[in-house]
């Protein structure tokens, strides 16, 4: 089997590319090689769908992060395969033609009307100590839901929808320029094939109502601000019986007052007195599960490092954990006694 070339490569651009170079590249490649411009050319089907693969991966944040870190293994490893052909691609992301041309094949639409619904996004803060160790929670959004009037139709009870006169009921509309032909979806029925003349009461004839929701959400262990969790089928629902969307939930930690985070290494200032780290002792350092003693030798000075193996946050991808990182801090009394101040005296005495 060929090993694939870069996504980059294939459309010619930096790795650190921003979204609008991304989709410029990908129109002047698609422009080029599109198979009703290239009849028969298979080298130019062959760039095609090459590009269209590098461009739905790239134009994706989550499938570009992991194809940044671990290439098309990475992709394979969660269920990325590619396209395997034109309708694979034009049913897959027909969309990304409106995104990039600025109008619709309107192939993304399968023969029978149905519609995936669409994705939803919710921004959701959470506690440092739950996005260390992981918790459950609800969140509670708006989101729209099929009529139970009129099941999705958009027609009032008793009635159906009329053959749309513009497309025959067909759908798309075919625009021709010389020998390049666009199909895009028909604007008076929008792809439907047919035109709501008695709209249901309940929606307006959207088909569609807004309800609340609340979800329960299992937030791993790990996560960090920027982090996306994605919760299939929770999204708006689908019409025609199409899927229905995803929700995307997006996540934002709090600071602790205690420990700062690097990685899956968290840190943490532990004040010792003056007394302790000139003789030596304990203390107890506060850990994401609670206390544990370290040791303090003789000498002691402010900014010693101690590290607290596998007490950090959990690997995301469960791989491990961090450590805790301890640095001393000796602190000097402000308010001493006659006695305390005459033993420091002799102390200071002694020491020359």
């Amino acid at each position: 089997m060929a090993q694939k070339r870069d996504y980059f490569e294939i459309l010619g651009v930096e790795r650190n590319a921003s979204e609008e170079e991304i989709k410029k590249s990908y129109r002047k490649l698609a422009m080029q090689f599109h198979p009703d411009r290239n009849p028969g050319n298979r080298e130019a089907e062959e760039s095609f769908k090459e590009a269209a693969e590098a461009y739905e991966v790239l134009c994706d944040p989550e499938k570009r992060d992991i194809y940044t870190r671990y290439g098309h293994e990475g992709l394979s490893g969660v269920g990325y395969r590619g396209f395997s052909g034109f309708e694979d691609i034009f049913s897959s992301f027909g969309d990304i033609f409106g995104d990039v041309f600025g109008f619709s094949t309107g192939r993304s639409r399968s023969r029978t009307g149905a519609m995936a619904g669409a994705d939803l996004r919710y921004d959701l803060r959470v506690s440092f100590m739950d996005a260390a160790l992981g918790a459950t929670t609800e969140i509670h959004l708006q989101k729209y839901v099929l009529c139970s009037s009129c099941r999705g139709s958009g027609c009032a009870p008793g009635t159906s929808t009329q053959v749309c006169s513009r497309c025959q009921g067909r759908g798309q509309v075919t625009q021709s320029s010389g020998f390049f032909s666009i199909s895009s979806t028909c604007p008076l029925c929008k792809g439907q094939g047919g035109v709501i003349t008695d709209p249901c009461p309940e929606c307006s004839g959207g088909g569609k109502v807004r309800t609340a929701k609340t979800v329960q959400l299992k937030i791993p262990a790990g996560v960090e601000t920027g982090s996306r969790l994605r919760l299939r089928g929770e999204g708006e629902e689908g019409q025609h019986g199409g899927p229905n969307g995803d929700l995307y939930v997006f996540i934002e930690v709090e600071e602790h007052e205690l420990f700062e985070r690097s990685g899956n290494d968290i840190f943490c200032r532990v004040p010792i007195t003056f007394t302790q780290a000139a003789l030596g002792g304990s203390v107890e350092a506060p850990t994401l599960t609670g206390v544990e003693k370290i040791k303090i030798p003789r000498g002691t000075q402010t900014g010693r490092i101690f590290r607290l193996k596998g007490k950090g946050i959990a690997n995301l991808r469960g791989y491990g954990r961090g450590d805790e990182v301890i640095e001393t801090v000796v602190t000097v009394p402000t308010n001493l006694t006659k006695k305390q101040e005459e033993l420091l005296r002799e102390f200071d005495k002694l020491s020359g």
